[in-house]
């Protein structure tokens, strides 16, 4: 008989439908949980987030026996989730907050139905409608509308996680999750750009960092700047996608008094002073694909126009400008910018922000987290639509959208980093907390025998939830900026 030691069983882990089996030592498919000497230990810290200027390790950390309350607050980031579904949530904190005894109810909930809204400010053209955005290749959403200054996407969904083949879906899981935890991520637009997108960074569109959003369309640029540029030019003409501006037919000339120039437009008019259409969408001037704007010009009234009749052509970023002056032909002829007209290209270029990338996680909390809050789920999603339960994500504030169900849309530039995670079902795992008064706890049939006092939960020396240890707790100081998840 051999005398070799007998080989350590694997462990079988729960938290998630794949049920991986861990050898000792090793983590499972979704690197969130490892067999530790036969124990099932959840890799990264529980996040406490705390209202100071320092960002401490916790782990290992003896409680000094001070009190936590209303500057400490216990997230769901690295807390453990409640699959298969029926058990308490990891942690149900009580606390009390300005008089109130309170219940914070946090989980890693496992989001199948969940994706991202992306906004990318730039003045470019991305690309059309409703055209496929991919990562490596794969289809994980789709454009959808120009709002002011920026471009929208969605991505994600069920139908991209779970509808697709295999790879979609790990590609898609993959992509959202880099997203989420503020990665950057290039994305690939059918009939459109590349774009690199990062949260809170600005976007880099066909290998170019876009530097600044547009101030307002050429209708309202026009109307902005209309009192500065009287006197100083005959003419202004703000190229844009989607409304270019005339100023000498615009209400805001017609108010200064601004007298006729005779210039005619390529384009289709809509209200005075205002032209759709004046080009294809690209790359170029105002988020169009002219390089040269003289091309939207016809020729100009020969019973209007004067030879020497001055035109400035200026984008809607102040990026690009041009400076012309009639000649005997009425033909405009390009001329240095002069230096009286210099202030109000800067001007506008002044009043253009930054242009970032956003990115918002948006996800379903169905059935299953609920039934860690309460033993009657449907009571939960009623409290939350009364807003008697607010709704965190990772500490940060979410927009609840209104009809049936908790559908929620948070910003991941007001959580920790790398608060998310995935399961290679595939879905993403998201930190989400539940807080309430305890008497509205209590009604809901919540989980009472598993509350436990905000100085135990936030000392480090809760070690055990849920059939798995945790790996330690870690306290992140909250972001500058960022609302505090128990109001004030």
């Amino acid at each position: 008989m051999s005398n070799a030691p007998a080989k350590p069983e694997k462990i079988r882990c729960d938290a998630c439908p794949v049920m991986c089996y861990i050898a000792d030592g090793r983590s499972g498919a979704c690197d969130r949980y490892a067999n530790d000497g036969g124990q099932l230990v959840r890799v990264d810290p529980h996040i406490i987030l705390e209202r100071s200027s320092r960002a401490v390790p916790f782990q290992g950390e003896d409680w000094d026996g001070a009190v936590v309350g209303k500057d400490t607050f216990v997230t769901a980031i690295g807390a453990g989730t409640t699959y298969p579904d029926y058990k308490p949530a990891p942690f149900t904190v009580s606390a009390e907050i300005d008089g109130i005894d309170t219940v914070t109810v946090v989980t890693e909930g496992i989001f199948s139905y969940c994706g991202a809204k992306v906004k990318i400010d730039t003045d470019r053209h991305l690309g059309p409608e409703r055209a496929l955005v991919r990562a490596e290749g794969e289809p994980i959403g789709h454009v959808t509308t120009a709002e002011y200054g920026s471009q929208m996407l969605s991505l994600g969904g069920v139908h991209h996680l779970t509808g697709g083949g295999k790879k979609e879906g790990r590609v898609t899981c993959a992509a959202l999750l880099s997203l989420c935890n503020r990665e950057a991520v290039e994305l690939t637009i059918d009939g459109g750009s590349t774009v690199v997108v990062e949260a809170g960074a600005a976007p880099i569109i066909d290998g170019e960092t876009e530097e600044r959003m547009r101030v307002g369309c050429g209708s309202a640029t026009i109307g902005m700047f209309a009192a500065q540029w009287q006197g100083l030019v005959d003419e202004v003409v703000v190229v844009d996608d989607h409304i270019t501006g005339v100023m000498s037919e615009h209400q805001a000339g017609k108010v200064l008094d601004w007298p006729a120039s005779g210039i005619r437009i390529n384009g289709r008019r809509s209200t005075p002073g205002r032209y759709f259409q004046v080009a294809e969408p690209g790359r170029g001037w105002g988020g169009t694909d002219l390089t040269d704007p003289l091309t939207i010009l016809k020729d100009f009234k020969p019973d209007v126009a004067r030879p020497g009749l001055s035109l400035l052509m200026v984008s809607t970023t102040g990026e690009n400008f041009a400076y012309y002056e009639l000649d005997n032909d009425l033909r405009p002829v390009e001329r240095a910018m002069p230096d009286r007209l210099l202030p109000s290209i800067t001007r506008i270029e002044e009043n253009c922000e930054p242009a970032l990338c956003s990115v918002a996680f948006m996800g379903g909390a169905g059935g299953s987290l609920r039934a860690g809050v309460t033993d009657n789920p449907v009571r939960l999603t009623r409290s939350v639509r009364q807003a008697l339960t607010n709704v965190t994500i990772g500490g940060a504030p979410v927009y609840l959208w209104p009809g049936g169900g908790i559908t929620v849309m948070a910003d991941v530039t007001q959580m920790p980093k790398n608060a998310f995670g995935y399961v290679p079902t595939p879905a993403l795992v998201a930190p989400i907390e539940f807080t309430l008064s305890r008497e509205d706890y209590l009604g809901l049939g919540g989980h009472a025998d598993h509350i436990v006092p905000l100085a135990e939960a936030a000392s480090g020396r809760v070690g055990k939830q849920n059939d798995h240890r945790l790996a330690g707790q870690e306290r992140v100081a909250a972001g500058a900026g960022v609302p505090w998840p128990l109001g004030r």
